[in-house]
């Protein structure tokens, strides 16, 4: 039975078979397979090991990769460039679409930046969005562009209080002339850059901030929304709720990082996560059960939401999870959770086109329904890649002579 919720992802395409001359060929032979959905399916990638990586092809297509100024640049003029291209490329060369996080975000900081004078760190720092932007222009073409502005200008995480030189930028410039920084100087290397604003605070300070940058004339192309759920699922009607409010601004929305966890809940009393510090956050059997089940739930709510463009889990495996959480899909010694399997069955089955060998009518058509993304047509000799987005798509497939 078809599932009405996704309608407004699929794709009807009619694809006519012709010869090297245009004529339509009845009773043609043709194989038809998905490559990649259209919507987003994102996770952070693992580490450098090959097991792993093919584990986490098995389920995403788009990866976010971390451009946090105090580790990309830790020294002043040295920094994690090339590692972080080898990564992009052997990810691109895999027809993974990539996300570098984030160009701007007063943590994970630069520490050198903060003892310098204001006029001083903000050049530094629209240098430094400029310089990743252009470095990576073609290979990553989206961005965070700036992170958790909400909470920016009040941040202390210093000794005694103090104010870091980014939360300080914040502070004196406002919130909205921070955003216009942020995308000003990222479109001035890149100006057909996806760039996301991307904040933890989904309630109306979040909502006004929008509304705010927008009345601005500052242009933002997706609101991304995050939601680390290590206190439990927030609920069917809860995130239904949260995409309605954020629809509002008539942007894509992009759920940029979402946890669920497979072990203890956070105690609900806890209101900064960071606050909760345990030596060991197992997986356990009962968790991994719930896990499996919401994530489910969490990923079938969000993709019939007309107004979410892509999900991004945020942890493919335990080992290195933030917080020490046991969030990921995936356990630290590399078995996979139920999660795992719960989640495939989603993106690569339920939502997938599987291969299918299709025969011509008498018109030449054959006619196909599927979740809107790239697929591969082929008979015989002849193949064609084609990108076929949502609604009603026609497509010629020339047979060689």
């Amino acid at each position: 039975m078809t599932d009405d919720r996704y309608a407004h992802r699929k794709v009807n395409a009619t694809i006519t078979v012709s010869d090297a001359h245009g004529k339509p060929l009845p009773g043609q032979s043709v194989t038809v397979e998905q490559l990649q959905h259209a919507f987003g399916f994102g996770c952070t990638p693992p580490a450098e090991n090959d097991a792993a990586r093919e584990q986490w092809l098995e389920l995403f297509d788009t990866a976010t990769l971390a451009f946090y100024w105090g580790r990309y640049e830790p020294v002043q003029g040295i920094t994690d460039r090339e590692n972080v291209m080898a990564s992009a490329h052997w990810l691109v060369e895999r027809g993974v679409r990539l996300k570098g996080h984030p160009l701007v975000w007063h943590t994970v900081k630069a520490p050198w930046v903060d003892p310098l004078p204001l006029d001083e760190a903000e050049e530094l720092l629209r240098g430094r969005i400029r310089r990743e932007v252009r470095d990576f222009a073609g290979v990553i073409d989206s961005w965070d562009a700036i992170n958790e502005v909400v909470i920016m200008p009040d941040f202390d995480n210093e000794p005694d209080g103090v104010k870091n030189a980014i939360t300080r930028l914040c502070a004196e410039k406002g919130r909205v002339e921070m955003v216009r920084l942020a995308v000003a100087e990222a479109r001035s290397q890149n100006p057909d850059a996806q760039l996301i604003l991307n904040d933890f605070d989904l309630g109306p300070r979040y909502e006004q901030l929008v509304e705010d940058v927008l009345a601005a004339g500052i242009q933002i192309d997706a609101i991304g929304l995050q939601s680390h759920m290590h206190k439990g699922f927030r609920g069917e009607a809860q995130l239904t709720e949260i995409c309605d409010r954020f629809a509002r601004f008539g942007l894509p929305l992009h759920w940029t990082e979402t946890t669920l966890l497979s072990g203890d809940l956070m105690p609900a009393e806890i209101d900064d996560l960071n606050d909760y510090v345990v030596d060991h956050w197992p997986s356990t059997e009962d968790g991994e059960a719930r896990q499996a089940e919401e994530i489910v739930r969490h990923y079938s709510t969000l993709v019939a939401h007309p107004a979410v463009e892509s999900i991004t889990y945020w942890g493919f495996d335990d080992a290195g999870a933030w917080l020490g959480a046991p969030v990921g899909v995936v356990r630290a010694d590399g078995s996979q959770k139920p999660a795992f399997a719960a989640l495939r069955d989603l993106i690569r089955r339920q939502w997938w086109l599987q291969r299918v060998d299709l025969v011509s009518d008498s018109h030449g058509r054959i006619e196909f329904e599927a979740f809107a993304g790239s697929f591969s047509l082929s008979s015989g000799e002849s193949r064609l890649r084609v990108d076929l987005p949502v609604g009603t798509s026609e497509v010629e497939l020339a047979l060689s002579a």
